[in-house]
């Protein structure tokens, strides 16, 4: 089993918030993450899964039913299915403030990002803390075990890593795909034609990294603009994608004002793509784009508190991929390079100009961290996470 660092950071909001929720797509780890936590707490947990109707029965009275268990941690899964528990809750966890219990008794586990925050923000706000859990990233692998091309190849959701083989590993992946777009996404209301969704999941995955057109992505699809945006904005409240957003200051240029769009999880971009081994992924046309994407989840999805990340891009070709800021007081410029001996760019220098970078890092996928100049550290993929963490 791989040792999650999400463990420690949920156990403390636990500590701290009557709710926490963990939000993240199906097949990440959050039923065996709460599993794992729920060990560590006394006396008992309660587990619910709410796409069961053997458990659904049990809430049809919240109220009466947590008052039976209380002084239990009660992990509700999929509880975004079940928007009324969200008003319930809210009675129950004020009327336990009342007689003193501030922490600890809700864990909530969702899959759906906007509709489990809408509705958490509208009754529960103040007492519930989200936490969403990420892939598995190079800083939870045991390298004698896992390369780091391996993770990369297949991504970091579990039963994906962990096959016994790379034909293995894309067969679950096919058919998690499958899953998402068959049952998993109709299941949640909308309808859409899974073939039209499959297309253009894949004609993103072909775009990794590349700035989002919705007209010319509806038009490929024979889709409308809005349609189109409304599709993408689908596959990210799942979180299965991530858009990254130009950086905007002041810097009195020409600056690309539309978003970036990532598949979070390399493994699905290679599936997508048929891409089935490490040969087949370093030859295609598609590697250094999927290596950007591989390395901009890891950065972001480790960000500390506080800290937000864009990319940077002028109309003349300055460029960074990723500027990482910390209020006014840290502004960090990053180069995601492929190549071992890696090289930067006269806009790279432009860019950081421009923004006052504080700090300028190139990642590269070697192991050690060496200057690069005297302005410019390079850093492994597990170096740049290290790095953020001593923020």
């Amino acid at each position: 089993m791989i040792v999650r660092k999400s463990v420690a950071k949920i156990s403390q909001l636990l500590e701290e918030f009557p709710a926490v929720a963990i939000l993240g797509p199906r097949q990440v780890g959050k039923t065996t993450l709460a599993r794992r936590i729920a060990e560590q707490f006394k006396p008992k947990t309660l587990f619910l899964d709410l796409e069961t109707q053997e458990d659904l029965i049990k809430i049809t009275d919240p109220a009466a039913y947590f008052e039976l268990h209380k002084g239990s941690l009660i992990i509700l899964d999929e509880v975004q299915r079940v928007p009324h528990i969200f008003t319930a809750l809210r009675g129950i966890i004020d009327k336990r403030r009342q007689e003193g219990l501030r922490a600890h008794q809700f864990l909530l586990l969702g899959s759906s990002s906007l509709e489990l925050l809408q509705q958490s923000s509208e009754s529960l706000a103040g007492r519930i803390a989200l936490h969403e859990l990420p892939i598995i990233h190079a800083d939870e692998i045991d390298t004698e075990k896992t390369d780091l091309n391996q993770l990369w190849l297949r991504g970091g959701f579990p039963d994906s890593l962990l096959a016994a083989s790379d034909a293995g590993s894309f067969r679950w992946r096919s058919n998690f795909i499958s899953t998402y777009l068959e049952r998993d996404i109709p299941q949640l209301g909308p309808r859409i034609p899974a073939i039209t969704l499959r297309r253009l999941w894949t004609m993103l995955a072909h775009n990794q990294g590349s700035i989002l057109n919705v007209t010319q992505l509806g038009g490929n699809l024979d889709l409308t603009g809005p349609t189109a945006k409304k599709y993408v904005g689908l596959l990210e409240d799942l979180l299965l994608i991530r858009t990254v957003h130009p950086w905007l200051g002041n810097v009195g240029k020409r600056l690309v004002k539309s978003p970036k769009v990532y598949i979070k999880d390399s493994g699905l971009t290679h599936a997508l793509l048929n891409i089935k081994t490490i040969d087949d992924l370093l030859s295609h046309p598609i590697a250094g784009q999927s290596w950007e994407g591989f390395v901009v989840d890891a950065i972001i999805s480790n960000l500390p508190e506080g800290w937000s990340a864009w990319y940077y891009r002028t109309g003349a070709g300055a460029e960074i991929d990723l500027v990482l800021e910390s209020g006014y007081k840290d502004t960090i410029a990053i180069e995601i390079k492929r190549a071992y001996a890696p090289k930067v760019s006269k806009g790279f220098y432009i860019g950081c100009e421009d923004i006052k970078a504080t700090e300028k890092i190139v990642v590269y996928p070697g192991n050690e961290s060496f200057p690069l100049s005297n302005e410019i550290m390079v850093h492994s993929v597990t170096g740049i996470i290290q790095r953020l963490e001593s923020f």
